[in-house]
């Protein structure tokens, strides 16, 4: 079976722990290689990993002819710059989210992605493609809550730790690009369609400089999504999608165990439903279609537009909350 050789730009935590282990198990995948600005990283994590190649930088593994496609999970306001390396050097692109740190340069990326059209380039919003995600999906599709009206969506952590990458303001740090970007995410894919117009209000914490805790409602032109995320709250996640008839509910909808069994329930006015999805890797599902969309010369599962119009929206919640009045995402 043909597959794609994979270089990783970084020695990164969620690639070591989640997404190369995630790959390695995949059908159309094979981890080649792996750089960091320091070699011994590189190789140490090559050796834990069982990587054969190890650079000692990133221009170094791009320029390796082997390698067919890059993940890149760098800090956030190195996602654009070296995407778009990835792609000058002939590589197709799997970038974490946020693809960048404006709308602008997500824009400035897509501009460049478009003088390659050979090459694939995709945000890693890996909790889509989960099948649980993909029956939620179907049911509202399908009618099974009748007319979707709203959605409410909760997304938080506890650290303070200013050395932790998410909590430098220089790094695009702070909750909405590190988890209400999900919120944002979940709700247009849900509803298909982009919000007309955005309320958001942002607190900031005095000393990181980083937005702590952020809330939102994003007005569809047939209903609402309500978000609240935050950096520095008591852990939990949860999403309910509510239409005229039924409501689903999802336990674990950005995280769920890779090894353990997922599940939503589907509430109706007489009734509740629990439906129980097998173990799955959300990373690996993720990774394999992406492999496939090259293999077979295919679109990527989600447009570069589609990032980009996830950090318009994520700027509207800002400006929002900033002047104090609904904004229109643009």
């Amino acid at each position: 079976m043909e597959k794609i050789r994979w270089g990783i730009l970084s020695t990164a935590k969620i690639g070591r722990e989640k997404v190369i282990p995630a790959m390695q198990a995949g059908k159309y995948c094979e981890v080649a290689a792996i750089a960091s600005r320091n070699k011994e990283d590189a190789e140490r994590t090559a050796l834990q990993l069982g990587i054969v190649k190890a650079y000692g930088s990133y221009e170094e593994l791009l320029s390796d002819d082997s390698i067919d496609a890059v993940y890149i999970p760098l800090p956030n306001q190195m996602h654009v710059p070296w995407a778009t390396k990835a792609l000058q050097a002939g590589r197709h692109v799997l970038c974490e989210k946020p693809i960048g740190l404006s709308s602008t340069e997500a824009a400035q990326l897509l501009k460049v992605s478009l003088q390659y059209p050979h090459l694939k380039i995709m945000e890693a919003f890996m909790y889509r493609f989960h099948p649980q995600w993909q029956a939620a999906k179907k049911m509202v599709n399908d009618g099974s809550i009748g007319e979707l009206k709203t959605i409410q969506s909760f997304f938080s952590y506890y650290n303070v730790d200013p050395n932790n990458i998410r909590n430098k303001k220089e790094a695009g740090g702070g909750g909405m690009m590190d988890i209400g970007c999900y919120c944002v995410s979940l709700s247009r894919f849900i509803f298909d369609k982009e919000p007309e117009k955005v309320l958001g209000q942002v607190e900031y914490d005095p000393i990181l400089q980083t937005d702590r805790m952020a809330s939102g409602i994003l007005q569809f032109s047939k209903g609402t999504s309500t978000f609240t995320c935050s950096t520095q709250l008591s852990p939990y996640q949860r999403v309910n999608i509510i239409g005229t008839e039924a409501r689903i509910e999802i336990e674990m909808p950005f995280n769920p165990p890779p090894d353990n069994p997922s599940r939503i329930w589907l509430h109706s006015k007489n009734s509740s439903r629990e439906i129980v999805f097998k173990p799955a890797d959300q990373y690996t599902i993720q990774c394999d279609l992406f492999s496939q969309a090259i293999l077979n010369n295919e679109p990527v599962p989600t447009s570069l537009s589609d990032a980009v119009n996830n950090m318009k929206v994520i700027e509207a919640v800002f400006e929002s909350s900033k002047e104090g009045c609904w904004k229109l995402p643009e």
